[in-house]
């Protein structure tokens, strides 16, 4: 019976887990205001006939919290590379100096900022929905283990034991959202 209840204990953690996984990916995908290279991922670039990532044919860095820099390794590459990021219709204007590709990133409104906000906000929830999911899986777990002759006192440790493991991922998923909050918000 012990081992059941490490399993079921085990199982949660994994869901939890990954809960906060996905939390941490999604945050890292809303704009804080400061350039980031990830914010061209998705673009494609016609590199000799085939599609392929803007950082398979390109170094690209931040040189300030303002610009995205984009050296191509080709330089016949840069109007090719100007084109992708406007198809893109990421809302920014690539500009070029015959040697590489400069993306100023523009400030955020504050109102922008508050939206971006309200949407972490709810990553964070759907996170902590996915949270309690898992402790009412492993919770109803005991309860039938308790029916097939796990101690009374036994099942009440498991429980306990489920609830501070919730808690604890309850907390990190506030503190993922305080820092990302205060990323927004930072002028």
């Amino acid at each position: 019976m012990e081992d059941e209840v490490k399993l079921v204990l085990e199982d949660a953690t994994d869901k939890m887990d990954k809960a906060l996984d996905h939390l941490d990916r999604e945050l890292s995908k809303v704009r804080a205001g400061k350039a980031n290279p990830k914010m061209l991922d998705g673009v494609m670039v016609d590199y000799y006939g085939a599609m392929t990532p803007l950082a398979q044919v390109a170094n690209i860095n931040t040189p300030d919290p303002r610009t995205i820099a984009i050296q191509p390794w080709e330089k016949g590459m840069i109007p090719v590379i100007e084109k992708a990021i406007m198809a893109a219709n990421l809302g920014m204007n690539p500009d070029n100096n015959g040697e590489l590709v400069r993306i100023n990133v523009p400030p955020l409104t504050e109102e922008r900022r508050k939206d971006l906000v309200k949407m972490a906000k709810k990553l964070a929830e759907d996170s902590r929905i996915g949270i309690r999911g898992a402790r009412r899986e492993a919770m109803d777990e005991f309860k039938k283990l308790l029916k097939e002759g796990l101690p009374e006192d036994m099942e009440k440790d498991a429980e306990d034991q489920a609830q501070k493991l919730t808690d604890r991922y309850m907390k990190r998923v506030d503190e993922m959202f305080e820092a990302k909050e205060k990323d927004i918000m930072t002028v």
